[in-house]
């Protein structure tokens, strides 16, 4: 795959230095560590190696990777690795996606509470569909759960939602069967929306008797218990958004859309358009449009561009995906085979699929041979070997 011409990496470089200049001491340590990471990713300041084909002699340098989870060119070999562990989980039953969306009110003062109000936003969330799906109205069975957070909009605004991830039934509450659900529905979403409001409010008002929550400048006098209060009060009588999509075609098809999301950064580097004097530029889908109206060009100020981007630097150490139910890590193997024998399927056996596997290793761009490591070079060093500019082809017009 070819480079794109514009990369986050190249705006930092670019105007990072002085951005971190213009907003010394409103910038995390987090925040600086991933641009720093960013900047040198696939750099000589990361080191790297020279590889050398083994036909044609062609010998090439490659540049180590920062391998951090903001990173828009480093998160594709992760979500290989992390689909390969997650292949055996699979059951062959339709697969649901369920999204927990926060209202704007409560994304206002997570900015400076991301972990306290992540963590309840997956806590809640979890909670919510697991407790529902048990209840005998509705399915009456223990789900697994694969949840995923997102911290952005297109536009890079700040938006906390999770992305679910269902199989389409569970084990019986005795243990005793599968319960399916109904084909092309999973759980009534209104129910679900209007217990997560009412479990997340609470764990909310919890965590700030508890004083793990912390205010500042427009938002300070909330650290008052009564303004607090007041603040959450019109949030019990709106409607939570909670839906659920189309179920997926099929186990590959939960692959490829894991793909695509369990490593998803704030903006892919493909989205990038140019980045001049008059800002940075790049695709947004605006989804109050329909058809081609959804797709739109943005144009923010580099400052702006780059304090987007940054305000979706998770806390060190945050854990952005996470497993419920039957699937939690401590009795998710014993639960997944209990299921198989529920379902009469056997574990999948063979190679695993297309979509999970590593990509070959690279090969000659000259002849197309195997490439061999001949030098490994630490950070900040310069290869011995240089590498050989790729053959000129001479067209001969013998027309």
């Amino acid at each position: 795959m070819s480079r794109p011409s514009l990369e986050v990496a190249d705006i930092f470089r670019g105007h990072g230095p002085a951005w971190r200049r213009a907003n010394a001491g409103h910038v995390s340590l987090g925040q600086l560590k991933v641009m720093s990471a960013i900047e040198n990713c696939r750099t000589a300041a990361l080191g790297g190696h020279v590889a050398r084909c083994e036909k044609c002699a062609h010998s090439q340098i490659s540049y180590n990777s920062c391998r951090n989870r903001h990173c828009p060119k480093c998160q594709g070999a992760a979500a290989k690795e992390w689909l390969a562990a997650r292949e055996a989980d699979l059951l062959p039953v339709p697969y649901f996606h369920v999204v927990f969306t926060l209202p704007a009110s409560i994304s206002n003062i997570a900015y400076h509470n991301k972990a306290v109000i992540y963590d309840l936003l997956f806590k809640a969330s979890a909670e919510t569909l697991t407790t529902i799906a048990a209840d005998p109205k509705h399915l009456g069975a223990r789900v697994g759960v694969t949840s995923v957070l997102h911290t952005w909009g297109s536009a890079l605004t700040h938006h906390p939602h999770v992305h679910m991830i269902v199989p389409g039934g569970g084990i019986s509450l005795n243990g005793e069967r599968w319960v399916a659900c109904r084909p092309g529905f999973f759980l009534p979403v209104r129910v679900l929306s209007r217990l997560f409001r009412r479990l997340f409010l609470e764990k909310l008002i919890a965590a700030h008797n508890a004083g793990d929550l912390k205010f500042f400048r427009d938002h300070a006098a909330l650290a008052d218990p009564q303004a607090f209060a007041a603040y959450l009060a019109p949030l019990r009588r709106t409607e939570w958004v909670v839906y659920a999509k189309r179920p997926f075609g099929g186990p590959q098809a939960v692959l490829a859309y894991l793909s695509r999301y369990t490593h998803r950064v704030a903006i892919a580097n493909s989205r990038l358009i140019a980045c001049d004097r008059t800002g940075v530029s790049f695709r947004w889908k605006d989804y109050r449009a329909n058809g081609r109206d959804r797709q739109k060009l943005m144009t923010l100020s580099t400052g702006e561009f780059i304090r987007r981007f940054l305000i979706h630097v998770l806390p060190q150490g945050f854990h952005r995906i996470r497993h419920y139910g039957l699937l939690a890590s401590g009795t998710r193997a014993d639960n997944i085979a209990r299921a198989r024998e529920l379902l009469t399927v056997a574990k999948p056996e063979g190679q695993p699929t297309v979509a999970a596997v590593d990509p070959s290793k690279p090969t000659c761009p000259c002849c197309g041979g195997r490439l061999v490591i001949i030098e490994v070079f630490a950070r900040g060093a310069t290869p011995r070997h240089q590498p050989t500019p790729p053959p000129v082809v001479i067209r001969v017009d013998t027309s």
